[in-house]
């Protein structure tokens, strides 16, 4: 399709260099001359007439076939026009989103700002949350391990207590038990364990 419109051109730009010539040839017969040639005669206005009609065919053929030349050509410049419209309308949308996106980037990077300030406190608040949940298990590990330990300290203090008091009855009861207390205390035992047996 581009090499058409170049041999067309061509081809009017041949015509028109045409038409100029037999332009040019014509011109002396228009040229006027002091005295009366036989061009003025009606011989002379009959070629001229003819000349003409001929160059204007030509000028006219050469039209006639440029024309569509010009048409296409003309059709292709709008098709361009109505192209670049179109292209700017879509640039022009680009530029108006971009300038949008621009105008709500404050408002964006605020958002974030917000929505990180706020997901740092709930991360402060989640450690301090665990911080105490340990804190709280950490004191109640404590208390039974005081707790236990307290139990383990009066069991062995009641095991301290009954010892010593074992060893203060042994001690007292060997200074003051005699054979006599022995003998009457062995008796009431095997007086009590027959009367059990019974």
């Amino acid at each position: 399709m581009i090499s058409a419109p170049v041999s067309r051109w061509t081809r009017v730009r041949q015509a028109a260099s045409f038409a100029a010539f037999f332009l040019l040839l014509a011109a002396p017969a228009f040229a006027q001359e002091d005295e009366p040639s036989p061009a003025d005669s009606t011989t002379g206005w009959v070629f001229r007439w003819l000349n003409f009609a001929i160059v204007l065919g030509i000028v006219i053929y050469a039209l006639g076939k440029a024309a569509p030349y010009f048409r296409n050509h003309a059709q292709e410049i709008s098709e361009k026009i109505a192209e670049g419209t179109r292209a700017r309308e879509v640039a022009e949308a680009d530029r108006r989103a971009a300038q949008a996106k621009l105008a709500g980037i404050e408002t964006e990077v605020a958002t974030m700002r917000v929505e990180a300030k706020r997901g740092a406190l709930a991360e402060a608040e989640r450690v301090r949350a665990q911080a105490k949940a340990e804190a709280e298990t950490i004191e109640r590990s404590a208390q039974a391990e005081i707790a236990a330990a307290e139990r383990a300290a009066r069991l062995e203090l009641k095991a301290l207590a009954a010892r010593i008091a074992v060893e203060r009855a042994e001690t007292v009861l060997r200074s003051e038990l005699t054979p006599q207390t022995e003998a009457a205390l062995f008796g009431n035992f095997v007086a009590e364990l027959e009367g059990s047996a019974n």
